[in-house]
């Protein structure tokens, strides 16, 4: 007898009013209430469909951890969307997601996509989730896409949605609190549904913005008697988690393929991070069935995730820090209401605690749920100094070039092991290219940066890599910027209107709004 399939719901973080197939999710971005999508059953695996994935190719392996969550979607339409995304020569290599053995250590490189940031292995797939899921649903409206970015997000969406019938897409990026490399990528995006604004403040101003916007009906009802809807591109959006479980078992099958770990071994992941998606997808393999003993939360000094997982007490009135791992400059984690959701399992209270953060800018979940949560996570922080300390000694001892954002999570996952005497294996999640953020890394590396344009670093720092400038940057040499766009955060949503509005194909530049 055939087994019959699993159809998968998902209903917002905050309340079961309505309960959604993954499509509709996708397309709709945040719950009505605010809330996030999140599955009402968690799929599980065993040891053998693990092992199974050994002989693979990550594509073949996304499909099928995909196949779990994304039931509402026929296996053809996942193949095709799986193919579009990570096929056709758009990363420099074939594993995709390679592990590399550095020291006693793996490392989990997932930037070898088009934009050279681990937001690429998410953001190369959601556009074509997204794009099935409107042609599946029927639906007639064109989807906005906006985007907060606090540096790696916005490329990888834009270079994702460019010229995805039916879609357009807006970012905003925090004036001054991205990398050169990172506001060049996402100045010079080509596209005709595209455009780019800097905000007039820290990326919890744009981020706080889009929220905003999401959650004002009347703009809302104004742009549907226009046609258009909005959705999200960040990671609040669960076409944009779901891609990044695949990689944590694509790096347990590998470790398993290279003799590194038995079946069935439990291993560590440390991960950089600032809104806790990235390892909130560690968390959701391990519930599947993924060995998973420990995961290691990496913060720089905008630590709120550390006290928070130390504590308990979540609170965001604190300094924000502009640092050398910019992507980690974030004081509200939007993500972590995903797991407080799975965690305390009661919705009533997921909803306090945010009513309370965006009353209070704090909210306390108790002891009880604290130690539960810390059964799962560990959690420490680097600062400025001690991250470039650890370039250094990186490339010193094993002639491995770091980005700020792995090197963070490298030294977390030291002090993770001094601090517990773990023996787990470690895996470090390495977030983005050394390339785009050169200047740090060469300043680590005792290389004299100051008055050295970017594209001479570019060079310098392939003088001391073994891996190639990746295309993407290197192109950027001989690109035109595109968007000159500036706004307040209180004339974030003026801005959207004027774009969304605009000739669908070919927006003009869109004038300063401060």
């Amino acid at each position: 007898m055939k087994k019959e399939a699993i159809v998968l719901k998902y209903s917002s973080t905050r309340e079961n009013a309505e309960q959604l197939d993954s499509a509709q999710a996708i397309i709709r971005g945040l719950a009505a209430d605010g809330g996030l999508f999140v599955p009402d059953a968690m799929p599980k695996v065993d040891m053998a469909f693990i092992e199974g994935l050994k002989t693979l190719s990550y594509e073949e392996r996304a499909e099928k951890v995909l196949g779990l969550f994304l039931t509402d979607y026929t296996a053809e339409e996942l193949s095709g969307c799986v193919t579009r995304a990570y096929g056709s020569g758009r990363f420099d290599t074939a594993k995709r997601a390679p592990v590399k053995a550095v020291g006693d250590k793996s490392v989990l490189e997932l930037w070898h996509g088009p934009t050279s940031a681990f937001k690429d292995m998410a953001l190369q797939l959601l556009p074509q989730l997204m794009s099935t899921a409107l042609k599946k649903t029927g639906e007639k409206d064109e989807v906005l896409i906006l985007v907060a970015t606090s540096g790696d997000t916005g490329k990888a969406a834009l270079e994702g949605f460019r010229d995805v019938p039916q879609i357009r897409i807006m970012v905003f990026y925090p004036q001054g609190g991205v990398s050169r490399i990172q506001q060049l990528q996402m100045l010079t995006q080509e596209g005709k549904n595209v455009n780019v604004m800097a905000v007039t403040g820290n990326f919890d101003d744009a981020q706080s913005g889009v929220k905003k916007i999401f959650g004002d009906k009347a703009f809302n009802e104004a742009l549907a008697e226009k046609g258009i809807r909005l959705s999200s591109a960040n990671s609040i959006n669960w076409g944009r988690l779901v891609p990044q479980i695949v990689y944590y078992f694509s790096a347990y099958a590998d470790l398993l393929s290279a003799g590194t770990i038995e079946p069935g071994e439990a291993i560590d992941f440390t991960v950089p991070t600032g809104n806790f998606g990235d390892i909130l997808a560690g968390f959701y393999a391990k519930c599947m069935g993924l060995p998973v003993h420990k995961l290691i939360c990496a913060s720089n000094a905008n630590n709120v995730l550390t006290d928070f997982l130390r504590t308990g007490v979540y609170d965001r009135q604190r300094d924000f820090f502009k640092t050398i791992s910019p992507s980690m400059d974030i004081l509200i984690s939007s993500n972590l209401e995903r797991l407080l959701y799975h965690m305390a399992e009661d919705k009533a209270k997921v909803a306090s605690w945010m009513q309370q953060l965006q009353q209070e800018g704090r909210y306390d979940i108790g002891s009880e749920l604290l130690a539960k949560i810390q059964q799962t996570f560990w959690a420490d922080w680097t600062a400025d100094a001690d991250t470039e300390a650890c370039i250094a000694d990186v490339y010193e001892k094993d002639h491995y070039v770091a980005d700020p954002h792995t090197a963070v999570a490298w030294s977390v996952a030291e002090k993770y092991q001094q601090a517990t005497g773990d023996a787990h294996h470690m895996v470090v999640v390495s977030t983005a290219s050394p390339y785009k953020f050169n200047g740090s890394v060469l300043d680590a590396l005792g290389v004299k940066t100051a008055g050295v344009d970017e594209f001479t670093l570019l060079d310098e720092l392939q003088a001391k890599n073994s891996d190639p400038i990746p295309e993407g940057l290197a192109s950027l040499r001989c690109k035109e910027v595109r968007h000159d766009g500036v706004c307040a955060p209180a004339s974030m949503e003026e801005a959207v209107m004027a774009f969304a509005t605009a000739d669908s194909v070919n927006y003009p530049r869109l004038k300063s709004r401060a």
